[in-house]
């Protein structure tokens, strides 16, 4: 008689692990308001992806990330403006494999510099973590926008 192959169970989430994550995105999206480009872009994995709906196509890649951090600094410094990026709702899940699912809202605020703040975008992030070096990464990131959903 044949049985049939048992499947890896995903561990049971923890404290512990939303706790880190919680960590990792407060830090992750305080180096982006900062403008911190390479810091930023080294919370990802080196061939992680990142789609968002206003670019044509997922960014690929630490380089990548860089880059398109740096044309958005400077969009937001000549138009006089700060972001703030508030991440909450986690919904932390981990995969047999190790990797962790991160479903999250993220609430974009837009003030003017000497000026009024604003609203600018309510979003579903959808995260693959893993582990490099004993840290948190983000090798997959997909992005939605509540206003073009």
């Amino acid at each position: 008689m044949t049985t049939a192959p048992e499947r890896a169970q995903a561990p049971a989430w923890s404290a512990e692990l939303h706790a880190q994550a919680q960590q990792f995105y407060a830090h992750q999206m305080q180096l982006l308001d900062l403008g911190e480009a390479e810091r930023w872009a080294g919370t990802f994995t080196e061939d992680a992806t990142f789609a968002v709906p206003t670019l044509p196509e997922p960014v690929r890649g630490r380089a990548g990330l860089v880059a398109a951090t740096r044309r958005t600094a400077a969009g937001l410094a000549a138009a006089g403006q700060r972001h703030r990026h508030f991440i909450g709702m986690l919904d932390v899940r981990p995969r047999p494999d190790g990797a962790v699912d991160v479903r999250s809202y993220a609430i974009v605020y837009a003030s003017q510099i000497g000026g009024e703040s604003q609203v600018h975008r309510v979003c579903v992030c959808e995260d693959v973590l893993v582990r490099q070096d004993g840290e948190l990464r983000v090798s997959a990131r997909t992005v939605t926008r509540d206003d073009l959903a």
